[in-house]
């Protein structure tokens, strides 16, 4: 039988790496959107190695000299080697390799936990599951030369993998989270905050698709006319631009209504504050990415942001559902001890 002690270390232990874990995999969004960037997603052109190599090579010297006919007929466009992208791609791949077993640890420190709450350590399997999964959907990018569509699944993943991850932290520090009172908080802010979500999830898919038709204007104008390339961009842009306005105002709204109801101070409030904050962050870049030529250092911020929103706005459905819960369990106990009372004073 564990022990409360031993319990408590337990908890302590999953909550220091599952943490960890978490901003690390922020880090590798971090990474992935700057190879995107710099134009490195193909430095590796096939995986899991590179060039035919578990550890790819330093100079076109020590490549085959047919290489590019090889993987011309494979299906690939220019696949000229290029040591920069190619090391770039590579340690994204190893730091992905890293989290791969940062997650695995940490489904492995949550089985003690499982007495105590099942889901923390059910969430944690499912995000090792989940980054498997994420390892296979990277290898099909890769396979199918950047192809449209399977970037946006590999980013949409990401986000589940990131849900899931707080999902089994918030879990952990579920007591931690039900001390902030929400007696007060106005009954529509349950349904704006689901509305902001799904607006911040619908933003983030827009805008990969966004990212690809950057690279196929890329393809077609080149390098050298980047700053031209906004004039090219479908209609499908201006959507996804006029769109982060919608988003701006309905997480203002959701901040108002918890400022109106919970004060400046509770948790809650604090954190929609960082949300609008992540949101002013994510406009910027946008802006500047629309209105100087899309610079490259920026796009990495820009999806950056995005993802920091939904996190922040999943970490408040998690706080505020478990103040609900705590709530509704006093709620139901004080209930059950009048109910209880009253059966006692009638028996007598």
């Amino acid at each position: 039988m564990t022990t409360q002690p031993a319990l408590d270390e337990s908890l302590r232990r999953f909550r220091g790496l599952a943490t960890l874990t978490l901003a690390a995999v922020y880090f590798l969004i971090l990474v992935g959107a700057s190879v995107r960037a710099s134009g490195a997603g193909m430095g590796c052109p096939d995986w899991p190695t590179c060039f035919g190599q578990w550890v790819p090579p330093t100079a076109e010297s020590q490549l085959p000299a047919n290489y590019q006919e090889v993987y011309a007929e494979l299906g690939y466009g220019d696949t000229r080697f290029n040591v920069v992208k190619t090391w770039t791609e590579y340690l994204n791949r190893l730091i992905g390799v890293t989290i791969g077993l940062l997650i695995f640890a940490t489904a492995w420190v949550s089985m003690p936990l499982r007495r105590l709450d099942a889901s923390i350590t059910t969430a944690s399997v499912m995000a090792f599951l989940m980054v498997g999964f994420q390892g296979w959907l990277g290898s099909r990018v890769v396979s199918s030369n950047l192809q449209p569509g399977m970037i946006t699944l590999h980013m949409l993943m990401a986000l589940a993998i990131v849900a899931t991850l707080m999902f089994a932290l918030a879990q952990s520090r579920r007591q931690i989270m039900a001390t902030q009172p929400v007696f007060a908080i106005d009954s529509k802010f349950k349904k704006w905050l689901y509305i902001v979500l799904g607006m911040t999830i619908l933003q983030v898919a827009m805008g990969t698709q966004v990212r690809e038709m950057t690279d196929l204007i890329k393809e077609a104008q080149g390098e050298e006319l980047r700053s031209s390339w906004i004039e090219a961009m479908p209609w499908f842009f201006y959507v996804h631009r006029s769109f982060s306005a919608l988003v701006l105002c309905a997480n203002l709204w959701l901040a108002r209504l918890l400022i109106n109801s919970l004060g400046w101070v509770h948790t809650l409030t604090r954190l929609t504050f960082a949300m609008i904050a992540v949101i002013g962050l994510s406009v910027i870049s946008g802006a500047t990415l629309g209105h100087l030529g899309m610079p490259a250092f920026v796009q990495p911020t820009h999806l950056l942001a995005a993802t920091l929103l939904f996190g922040l706005q999943f970490l408040i459905w998690m706080s505020y559902r478990h103040s609900r819960d705590s709530v509704l369990h006093m709620t139901s106990e004080a209930h059950r001890r009048v109910v209880h009372s009253e059966q006692i004073a009638t028996a007598t």
